[in-house]
């Protein structure tokens, strides 16, 4: 569908002239809806989390929970994955969100960014601003980046103009950039992004800015003309919160536009969990007081693919595929206890819905299927993927490949020590280094290993397969590129004339390994990464439901449900042992299924070429971790 004909398309509304409003009073601290005091009680949802099958059953679950209203952030990086280049379909047809969220009479707060943080790869920046300009001062009056949010606006604000509350829809509040005042007091442009948004979408919409709860914190973050909000979780004094948020905003409704009922994960890090009845006094106390409240998350969903980010903390923290975020709506969208806890104590300040309370739902338990090992990685891209030469290596940014992994080749073309000492400085952000396709050892990020003794001859090939697990999401350190982008040294000297490749998981290609699949190479050893696939049918009396794919004895891949990627899986670190697969995916009989795996490091199969994975009924995001 081209934009034109989807702007059309989201003008459900006919923008003539409403009764309905939305504004606040700042003399008695409210909002005013349709000229009452109004105050929202809301949850966190991304519809880009959510198959949009799926938007419908999950707003209905929150509404039922009590709440009269919604959050979203819109990402940027999905929306127009190349410059110029538009996506308002499937999972990213914002506007049929929007219009589910108003037929289910929820209003919606949106939060456009375009920074937006979310645990998203970059924080929802598109990765092509790193490649069109290396050394570009993103969230800032950088003129390169003003240009590119500029040119993103004029695009996104039109489509939304329609979904305003004061045009008939149901977007209240629209939010000013994303807790700036975390990374800088750049009022210029805070002004230039109010002023951006005003120009299109006028006074039509009450604008808003969100930060943590420091003083510093929210005046970098607070915007002239704008009402300042407060992020803060469980445990915390509430009075002394929303004081300190009245030294930055003398008046308007007090907002808690994030609070937390539980916490993002990182791999190899233990599941973060909050309990309810601390969510239930901290959220009374806020009610109490009269202040608006945001749950974030109430459902948080899944990161498919490869769109999780990281963070950097004392190390690169990877975020594993789940976003469950021990939310009220865990990963499938199904109620927990927190739920009704939550449900309950909302219910003391807000009229509950009619109707039966949300169950979770049943899932869906398959018998094993056999996975066998299609070709190696290496026989995969040489019938899918590009190569491109150069003396040195370059980036993930550089070679325009956004996603995933790169092969990195070259020649040691003198004579070397015996073992000789591969160094990659920088490395982004884990590979595994081959050399005459034998495997060497990992290189890593996380546990600063940029150095690796290798046994190599003059003459031989030396391949690095590096995996890009997620641009840094928040912080000063979002110009976070991919791959190799400094010199390669082997021993003393540098190594020069490089031929990358990247590596095409894209459902075209996938389509192609049934005919292939006969080329395996016996000798092959186990630990070299492969595609593994496995077929399976479901008879046409098996509801098709949610269900869960277990990888027992799997170390760390990217795993696809016919061709749809699942994301990344590595549950010998945990916490997230099962990857989450939604009955949309699935295909009644007489249709074939196919699991497809790339196994990065070493398969259950052994030298037998067969092994197995299941779907099962019950998730896992809580499994053990490593001891530090």
């Amino acid at each position: 569908m081209n934009l034109p004909t989807l702007i059309l398309c989201s003008l459900f509304l006919v923008k003539t002239v409403f009764s309905q409003s939305f504004t606040i009073d700042y003399e008695r601290n409210t909002f005013l809806k349709d000229g009452k005091p109004f105050r929202y009680m809301s949850g966190s949802i991304h519809y880009f989390r959510v198959p949009n099958q799926f938007w419908y059953d999950r707003l209905y679950k929150m509404k039922m929970a009590g709440l009269n209203a919604i959050q979203t952030y819109v990402e940027w990086n999905h929306h127009e994955p190349e410059p110029g280049v538009y996506n308002f379909d499937g999972d990213y047809d914002l506007p049929k969100f929007l219009k589910t969220a108003h037929d289910l009479g929820l209003v919606v707060v949106l939060r456009s960014g375009p920074f937006i943080d979310a645990e998203r790869d970059m924080g929802g920046l598109p990765y092509w601003l790193l490649r069109n300009n290396p050394d570009i001062k993103l969230r800032s009056f950088d003129a390169t980046y003003i240009k590119y949010v500029d040119n993103w606006y004029k695009i996104l604000l039109p489509l939304i103009e329609p979904f305003l509350y004061n045009n008939g829809g149901p977007i209240i509040t629209f939010q000013i950039e994303n807790e700036y005042g975390s990374i800088g007091c750049d009022a210029q442009y805070k002004s230039h992004l109010r002023e951006l948004v005003r120009k299109t979408l006028k006074t039509d919409v009450v604008l808003f800015t969100t930060d943590g709860s420091s003083s510093s914190l929210l005046s970098c973050g607070k915007t002239d003309e704008v009402l300042s909000t407060i992020d803060f979780g469980t445990g915390v004094n509430v009075t002394y919160n929303f004081e300190m948020l009245r030294w930055n905003q003398a008046s308007g409704p007090l907002v808690n536009s994030e609070f937390y009922p539980g916490w993002l994960d990182h791999w190899g890090q233990p599941h973060a969990q909050v309990s309810s009845e601390s969510i239930v006094n901290t959220l009374t106390d806020m009610l109490e007081s009269n202040a608006s409240v945001n749950v974030y998350m109430f459902h948080g969903g899944t990161s498919f693919g490869f769109t999780a980010g990281s963070n950097l903390g004392s190390t690169f923290q990877a975020c594993p595929t789940s976003y469950d975020y021990d939310a009220p709506l865990n990963e499938a969208g199904d109620p927990t206890p927190k739920y009704y806890a939550m449900r309950e104590a909302i219910g003391k300040f807000f009229p509950l819905p009619a109707g039966p309370v949300p169950q979770p739902a049943p899932k869906m338990q398959l018998p094993a299927i056999t996975m066998k090992k299609a070709m190696s990685l290496w026989e995969f891209i040489s019938k899918t993927s590009y190569s491109v030469f150069s003396t040195y290596p370059l980036s993930f940014e550089d070679l325009s490949h956004p996603f995933g992994f790169v092969v990195y080749r070259t020649t040691a073309a003198f004579q070397t020590p015996d073992p000789a000492i591969l160094t990659v400085k920088g490395i982004a952000d884990r590979a595994h280094v081959y050399v005459n396709r034998i495997f060497q050892g990992i290189l890593s990020r996380e546990q600063k290993a940029e150095s690796l003794p290798i046994k190599v001859l003059e003459g031989q090939d030396i391949e690095i397969l590096v995996e890009n697990q997620g641009r840094v999401c928040s912080g000063y350190y979002i110009n976070d590129r991919k791959g190799i982008f400094q010199n390669v040294t082997l021993g003393s000297q540098t190594l020069v004339n490089w031929t990358m490749t990247p590596v095409k998981l894209d459902p075209d290609s996938l389509k192609q390994l049934e005919k292939w699949e006969n080329n395996i190479r016996e000798n092959d050893p186990v630990s070299v990464p492969s595609i593994y696939t496995g077929t399976f049918k479901i008879s046409n009396e098996t509801k098709l439901l949610d269900s869960f794919l277990r990888l027992d004895g799997w170390h760390k891949g990217v795993a696809f449900l016919n061709n749809f990627n699942l994301g990344r899986y590595w549950p010998i670190v945990g916490p997230q042992v099962t990857l989450y697969a939604p009955s949309i995916l699935f295909q009644a009989s007489p249709s074939m299924n196919q699991v497809t795996l790339l196994e990065l490091e070493n398969s259950p199969c052994g030298n037998k070429n067969t092994c197995t994975v299941q779907f099962v009924t019950i998730p896992v995001v809580n499994g053990t971790t490593p001891l530090y």
